[in-house]
C-alpha cells in the first residue's frame, strides 16, 4: 500500500497537469501553443536547466560518469531501433527518430523532480541535455537530411546545458539577482510543458493506431531495457541509473511530430505515436515507478 501511494503521489500530478491542458481544449478554450512552446523552449526550459546545474549539489564526478552512461544508452538504443525499423522495412525518415527520441523534457524532467527531488531532477537535466543535443542534430539529419553546426549553437537549451556544466564544474557562483531571477523564469518550464503537452494530445490528428500500439510498446521494451542494461555498466548510484531508465522509457516527444511535420515526413504516423505511446505511459510509468522506486 504504501508503494502504491508513493508512485500515485508521484504519476498523479504529472498526469493530472497534462489532461487539464487536454481538458482546457476540449472545452473550447484557446491555447496558444506557438507562443507557449517559443516561450517555454527559448526562455523558461533553457533557464530551468541551467539553474538545475548551477544548484546542484551532486558531484561533479557523478554527473560526468551520467553523461557518459546517457551517450552509451542512446548510442545503444539508436542502433538497435535502426535494426528494428530496418527489419520491418518501415519508412526511416518517418518512424526512426520518434522510437529513438523519447519525451524527456515535457514528462521526463516532471517525473524524475517528483519521484526524485532535486537530486532527481539535476541528473535528469543531464539525461535531458544528452538527449537534446542527440535529437538537435542525429534526430533532424534522420527527418531532414541535414544539419549545420552554426544552428546547433544558436539552440538556447544547447548553450544552457553547456553554459551550466561550465559553471558547475569550475564552481562558479551566480550573482544572487541573477540567479534568482533565472529560477523563477525557470519554475515555469515544468507546467508549460505538461499543460501544453495535453493541449498538443488533444489537437493532433493521428493515423494507424494499431501500428502505433506495438511500436510504442517496443520502444518502450527496447529503451527501458537497453537502459537498464547498458547504464548498469556504469559507475552510477541507483537513483542516476534510475532516473536514466525513466528518461529513456518516456513516450515518444510532441517534437518528433513537429519535425515529421516541418520536414514533410508521415507526420499524421508519428502523431499516433505521440497520443498512443502517451496514453500508454499513463499505465506503464507507474508500473515502471514501482520497480524504480
Amino acid at each position: 500500500m504504501t508503494l502504491f501511494l508513493t508512485v500515485l503521489e508521484v504519476a498523479a500530478p504529472v498526469f493530472l497537469v497534462a489532461a487539464i491542458g487536454f481538458g482546457w481544449v476540449k472545452a473550447g478554450y484557446d491555447y496558444p501553443v506557438e507562443f507557449v512552446t517559443r516561450l517555454g523552449v527559448l526562455l523558461a526550459t533553457p533557464c530551468l536547466v541551467f539553474t538545475a546545474l548551477v544548484e546542484t549539489e551532486i558531484d561533479p564526478g557523478a554527473l560526468a560518469d551520467l553523461s557518459v552512461a546517457a551517450l552509451a544508452v542512446y548510442a545503444a538504443i539508436t542502433l538497435a531501433c535502426w535494426g528494428f525499423v530496418a527489419a520491418l522495412r518501415l519508412d526511416r525518415r518517418t518512424f526512426l527518430a520518434p522510437i529513438i527520441f523519447g519525451n524527456t523534457g515535457n514528462l521526463g524532467l516532471p517525473l524524475v523532480l517528483f519521484a526524485f527531488g532535486d537530486v532527481g531532477l539535476g541528473y535528469g537535466v543531464v539525461v535531458f541535455g544528452i538527449m537534446t543535443l542527440w535529437a538537435f542534430t542525429f534526430g533532424i539529419w534522420l527527418v531532414a537530411g541535414g544539419i549545420t553546426l552554426s544552428r546547433l549553437a544558436r539552440e538556447p537549451m544547447v548553450i544552457a546545458a553547456v553554459a551550466g556544466a561550465v559553471f558547475l564544474w569550475q564552481g562558479w557562483q551566480v550573482p544572487t539577482v541573477a540567479a534568482n531571477t533565472l529560477g523563477l523564469v525557470g519554475q515555469m518550464a515544468i507546467p508549460l510543458m505538461l499543460l501544453t503537452l495535453g493541449v498538443a494530445v488533444a489537437q493532433l490528428k493521428p493515423a494507424g493506431f494499431g501500428r502505433a500500439v506495438w511500436l510504442s510498446l517496443a520502444k518502450l521494451l527496447i529503451c527501458a531495457g537497453l537502459a537498464f542494461a547498458v547504464g548498469s555498466l556504469f559507475p552510477l548510484d541507483p537513483v542516476a541509473l534510475a532516473v536514466l531508465i525513466l528518461q529513456a522509457a518516456t513516450p515518444v516527444a510532441v517534437t518528433s511530430y513537429l519535425l515529421a511535420e516541418r520536414y514533410k515526413a508521415d507526420a499524421k504516423a508519428v502523431a499516433g505515436l505521440v497520443v498512443v505511446s502517451t496514453l500508454l505511459s499513463v499505465g506503464a510509468i507507474p508500473l515502471l515507478l514501482a520497480f524504480l522506486l
